[in-house]
Parts: structure tokens; sequence; C-alpha cells
């Protein structure tokens, strides 16, 4: 029993940790509306910055910019956590002046899309100006760490107990402040509508300002003073704590800090207690079981509270991206298919390699059109969908000896039933709820199977391997004996790709795009004309999860074998950037979104122009996406139909006139 006490307690740090993130998104959902998605990124830059304090340094985060102002010597831990959160205050209003404040009344997806975009950003910004994190960071500690008897054979360290009291006592202070201040009530009645704030005579920008500069200035704090007890990599906070924290302020519905608080430091002591049971019960889970528990956590609190979680009120709100009608014309389809073939055979062996990242990119991009354009239904998923499917194609190939092109059919339909699965919840929730349940179920998958060798088997030697996709005597294969980076694996690539735009476009045209228009405009009311909303929404995730696990199979195939670095929780956040920043809401938006892509065809090119821009292809993107976000939802697609159809309409007004005149 004793054992078991001392993981639990042992497992307050993290708890405390957990806890601390989910109230800072509760302070940012109650004076903005915005679930930030973010938190964790922003308090790792800060905690990297007091890091770089205690060697002497100060990073600026801009590019262009020196890397560091060098003070020469360690400023000491009272001016270096002065300096950090000055810093993270600052960051917190800039984050919000410049990106949530222009989306204030803008639909879900926008704010969701600007916070991963923001998770890009500050990933790329922590690697490309802190050199030696390869191996993690170590932080000196600010809290005591001496060891503390709780019984007589019950010692633990006294940091974690430490910072849970911390956090507590914040809980204390932010829930008086919301309750007793006068302020902290209008950021209450902000929260419910942002007309009785004014009613109350405080400005909405001021009140989500301030609940942006409280926030990212107290989960700083405390993931600065939990930096020592861990081992402080880019992706600790942004992820490993995050999807915990969600669930932790799902069950406070974003509003209430005790009960945020509470389940924060179970989950985390949960978590701790699941190390204990994986060595002491045969039975229990060996992977996954820690990843599990939020994500269990958030299933629940959905299925329970379902259509009741909260919707912030605002006095109006920005329309979804329209979705184009798609035109499948001989033009639009030979001329892209023509250009693609011939780089693949003029070009060498690195432009080749672009062209094929920009075919697959679009492929996940068309399986985002069918879910997100067309549907309204948010996924952080869809890389967790591909790699079922790659590893499912490693299995069938290898061990099943299943040929080509039946084993990638049948690992697609794998990816589309973990879809159908995944999406159930989406029977009830939509929006940013939907976003935290797709991103937590992509993370248990990728943690409970890509990492499990009893699913995937040994894949020490480089990953599970993926033979070369035949037909007959027919070899389609990048690599074959001697010849690598063969341009007929393009081609083969540009003609799954083909055949999906013709799908997709084909679905927008029929009755079912329409029933999905439908759902996605209002799904009560194509419920009341005679809809099956649940069947839609099914459809929607079946065809979207099958989409992406046929592009799932594409990555195995090209470089032959798979492994969990190829389908992890970021390389999902990239694809919903690179989909939404193409154009979200038509086959175009995802040819353009593969153009656009990190490595493809677009950023190769300027590299080759500029020089030396490889490092900062991430930033770039993610710039790139928050700016879409604010100022043009319908993506880069969207934005070049407009200035056609504007362009057009130019010109009949002045034929027009000319004839008058």
């Amino acid at each position: 029993m004793t054992d078991y006490l001392f993981f639990l307690l042992l497992g307050s740090g993290a708890g405390a940790i957990i806890a601390a993130l989910g109230l800072g998104m509760v302070m940012t959902y109650q004076g903005s509306g915005v679930v930030n998605f973010s938190a964790g990124a922003m308090a790792m830059w800060g905690t990297y910055v007091y890091a770089d304090l205690r060697k002497g340094e100060y990073p600026f985060p801009i590019p262009g910019l020196p890397d560091r102002y060098h003070f020469g010597e360690d400023v000491g831990y009272r001016w270096a956590l002065l300096l950090a959160l000055l810093t993270a205050a600052v960051l917190g209003l800039v984050v919000y002046l410049l990106i949530f404040r222009p989306l204030r009344q803008a639909p879900a997806l926008a704010k969701v899309v600007a916070s991963v975009g923001l998770i890009i950003l500050f990933i790329t910004l922590v690697e490309r100006r802190f050199e030696d994190i390869t191996g993690g960071l170590r932080v000196d500690a600010i809290l005591p760490r001496e060891p503390v008897t709780i019984t007589g054979d019950l010692t633990i360290p006294r940091d974690g107990l430490w910072l849970l009291l911390f956090v507590t006592i914040t809980a204390g202070v932010l829930w008086a402040y919301s309750k007793y201040l006068r302020i902290g009530l209008a950021t209450r009645a902000a929260a419910e509508n942002e007309k009785g704030a004014v009613m109350l005579g405080y400005s909405p920008d001021l009140l989500a300002g301030l609940g942006w500069v409280m926030s990212s200035v107290v989960t700083t704090l405390i993931a600065i003073l939990a930096a020592p007890q861990i081992q402080l990599t880019p992706t600790i906070f942004t992820f490993t704590f995050l999807i915990p924290a969600l669930g932790a302020a799902l069950i406070g519905k974003f509003q209430n800090f005790w009960p945020t608080l509470i389940t924060g430091v179970l989950i985390g002591m949960g978590q701790s207690l699941c190390t204990k049971l994986q060595n002491e019960i045969s039975w229990f889970p060996e992977y996954g079981a820690r990843e599990g528990i939020p994500f269990l956590v958030i299933i629940i609190t959905m299925v329970v509270l379902g259509e009741r979680l909260p919707e912030r009120g605002s006095v109006s709100n920005w329309k979804l991206p329209s979705v184009p009608p798609a035109r499948v014309t001989p033009f639009s389809l030979l001329i892209p298919t023509g250009l693609a073939v011939l780089g693949l055979f003029a070009f060498g062996p690195l432009w080749r390699a672009a062209l094929m990242t920009t075919v697959i990119a679009a492929v996940f991009a068309l399986s985002l059109v069918v879910l997100t354009g067309f549907g309204g239904q948010t996924s952080l998923a869809q890389m967790a969908f591909a790699g079922i499917a790659g590893f499912s194609l490693s299995k069938l190939a290898t061990q099943y000896d299943i040929p080509f092109p039946i084993a990638p059919l049948l690992a697609a339909f794998g990816a589309m039933i973990f879809g159908l699965i995944v999406g159930i919840p989406a029977l009830r929730v939509r929006g940013t709820n939907l976003a935290i349940i797709t991103l937590a179920g992509g993370v248990t998958i990728a943690e409970f199977v890509f990492k499990n060798p009893s699913f995937i088997g040994d894949i020490a030697s480089g990953g599970a391997k993926v033979p070369n996709p035949k037909l007959g005597p027919w070899d389609f294969g990048l690599v074959f004996g001697n010849k690598v980076s063969r341009p007929i694996f393009g081609v083969f690539l540009v003609v799954i790709l083909i055949l999906l735009c013709i799908a997709v476009a084909n679905i927008r045209r029929s009755g079912s795009g329409r029933v999905m228009l439908a759902v996605r405009g209002n799904e009560r009311a194509a419920s009341a004309i005679g809809i099956n909303v649940v069947r839609v929404k099914m459809t929607m995730f079946g065809f979207s999860s099958f989409i992406a696990g046929v592009g799932g199979t594409l990555v195995a195939y090209r470089f032959g074998s798979v492994s969990d670095l190829s389908y992890g929780v970021m390389a999902s956040l990239t694809a919903l950037s690179v989909a939404y920043l193409g154009g979200i809401t038509s086959v175009s938006g995802a040819v353009t979104a593969g153009i656009t892509a990190t490595a493809g065809v677009a950023f190769y090119g300027m590299n080759q122009i500029i020089g030396g821009m490889g490092r900062w292809e991430p930033f770039i993107g993610g710039t790139l996406l928050i700016f879409t976000a604010v100022q043009n939802p319908e993506g880069i697609a969207g934005a070049i139909r407009a200035g056609a159809a504007q362009a057009r309409a130019k010109k009949a007004l002045a034929a027009s006139t000319t004839s008058a005149a």
C-alpha cells in the first residue's frame, strides 16, 4: 500500500503542471472565448527564456534580430524569473492583440488553426534559438528539493508537494478574483455574453487582453517552477501536459477553477500510478495507459455533458469559409497533371522529392476538405489514421504476403474504422470541443499503437518494412535495384492524387455533398427536413479517414518503412495547417496546400532562390497560417478565386458601361 501511495504523491508535481495549464486555459476562455491550444507552447518559450537568462543570455524571438543579448554572467534566479514573467506578459498581450482580437468573432475553426500556427511557430523558435536541446535542457531548482518523510518508510521529493501547494493557492486567488472583484465579475459576464460586459462599463477587448496576460504569466511561472523536476524539451509542455490539461479544463467547463484544479491533479496522480501498475499487474497495458487516462476523461466528459459544454456568446459571428462549386474540366485535370509529370522526369532528384512531398501533402489536405471543408467538423488526428494504415500495410504485405493493390486498400479501410470510432463523439459535439477529442484520440493512438511492439513488431532497425508497390511485372517503387528516386513512383503518386481529386469533386457535386453542406450549415435545420445527421457525420469521418489512410500508405511506400516519427501529433497539426493555408473548402485548395507544404515545391523553390531558408520553413509556414486565419479564412485558393471573380466583375461592369455609352 505504501508503494501505491508513493507513486500517487510522486505524481503531484505532474498533476500541478496539468492543473496550471488547465487554469490558464480557463482564464483565456473566460476573457476571449478562445480555447488556447498553444498555452503549453507559450509557457515553454518563457521557460526557455528563464533557462537562458540563468546562463547570462536573453534570446530574441524574431528572425533577423541577433540571436540573443549577452549579460556576461548568470543574472540570478530572481531577475531571471522577473524578466521571464515580463516576457510572458508581453507575449500574451501581443498574441491577443495581433491574432485573437481580430478573430474575436470568428468561427471556432479559425481560432483552432491560429493556435496550431502558434504551436508550430514556438516549437520552431525553440529549436532554432536553442541549439543544445537535443537531449533535453536541465534548469536549476527554485523550490526546495530535499526528500520529506511522510511515514516511516514513505519518503518523496518535496518540490512536487510545494508545486501542488503553489498551484492550489493560485487557483484560490483566481477564484476569489473572478467571484468578488468587479473586473472578475465582468469577465465572467463577458464569458456568457459580451453585451453584459459592455453594460457593466467594461471593454471586452480589455477583459480579453487581461485574461491572456494573466494566463500567460501564471502558466509560465508554474512551468519555470516545475522545469527542474522534468527534462525540458520543446514538446513536454506543448503536448505531453497539454492534452491532460484540456481534459481538466473540460471538466471545469472552461469556467470553473476548482474542478479544473482537482481533475488536473487527479490525472497527474493517476498517470504516475500507471507506472506502478504496469510493473505489478500482468494484464495492465504496457503502452498507452498513461496517455489513455486523459483521453478517457475527455470522452466521458463529452458523452455526459455533450451539447451542454459552453459556447461563448458574442455580438455576431463570422460565417464559415464558403464552399465553391466543383468544376472538373480537361483543362483543370490535364494541365496540373502534365506539369507534375514533366517535373518528375525533367528535374533532378531533389526537385523530384519536393514534388512527391507536394502530392502526398495534397492527399492529406483532401481528407480535411471532405471533413472540415464540406462537413464543418474539425479533426486533429488525421496523421494518426494515416499511421494506422501505414503500419497495417507493413503487416499485411510482409507477414501475410497480401499483394498490391489489395494490401493498401485494406490498410486504408482499417484507418477508416479507427476514424469512425474517434468520430463517434462528433454526434454530440463539434467545433473546438471536437478538435480536443480528436487531438486526444490522435495522441492515444500514437502512444498506444505506434510504440507498442506487439502491434507493430520490432522497429529498432529503422522502422517496420514496406515492400514496393508491384502490379504483375511492373514495379512502381521509389527505389528498385540500383535506381534510386525513380520518376515512375512520382507518376504513381500523381495518379492516386488525380483519382482522389475526382472522387472528392464528384462528392461536392452530388446529392451527398449537398447534404454535407446542409449539415455543416445547421444540423437542426438539416434534421428537421429529414436528413439523417448521424449517418452524414459518420460518412464524412469514414471517407476522410480512408483518404488519410491512403496518404499513410503513400508515405510508407515512399520511405520503404514506417515508424511513429512519421505519424506523430505534430504531423497532424501540420496537415491541418497546410490544408487551411491552401484552402480547406475545395479540391483546388488541397492542391494549393500541397504546393505550399513544408519541403514542397514552393518552399524548395524559394530556398533555391534565397538560400538558407530551409531552417525557418516551419516558422514561415506557421506565420503564413496565422496570417491566413486572420485575413483570409478561405485560404490561398479562395483568395485567388475571389480576385478572379472581382476582375471578371470589373470587366463586365466596364463592358456594360461602354455599351451604355
